[in-house]
């Protein structure tokens, strides 16, 4: 089994902060992982993330800046650490994630 990483990605206004809409993106991502655990995969680790305001970066070990690292239309939300047979199948499985834009990159493999 190889890692993967999904990192989502979303439109941060859409991301409302109320208990209703926080229940029902985790019934979303509880049925996805669900869906994992059925390909024979797994999920090995995942957080959601703050909003961008809360975000610093760090250039060139001295420059210290508010927010995230570029000013794009959709933000990093969350992610997942999923453990695959293969890309095929992680790409299978990003494509049940619960948000609108999900990048998988494979995790270089050490040891």
């Amino acid at each position: 089994m190889s890692k993967y990483v999904f990192l989502l990605y979303g439109v941060e206004a859409d991301w409302e902060d109320t208990p209703e809409n926080w229940e029902a993106s985790m019934a979303q991502h509880a049925a996805f992982a669900e869906a994992v655990a059925a390909a024979g995969a797994s999920i090995v680790g995942g957080e959601a993330l703050t909003s961008t305001p809360q975000a610093r970066t760090v250039r060139d070990h001295t420059l210290v800046t508010d927010g995230p690292f570029a000013e794009t239309k959709e933000q990093l939300g969350a992610f997942y650490v999923i453990e695959a047979a293969d890309l095929e199948q992680a790409l299978a499985l990003a494509k049940q994630v619960p948000e609108t834009v999900v990048e998988v990159r494979p995790v270089i493999a050490t040891g």
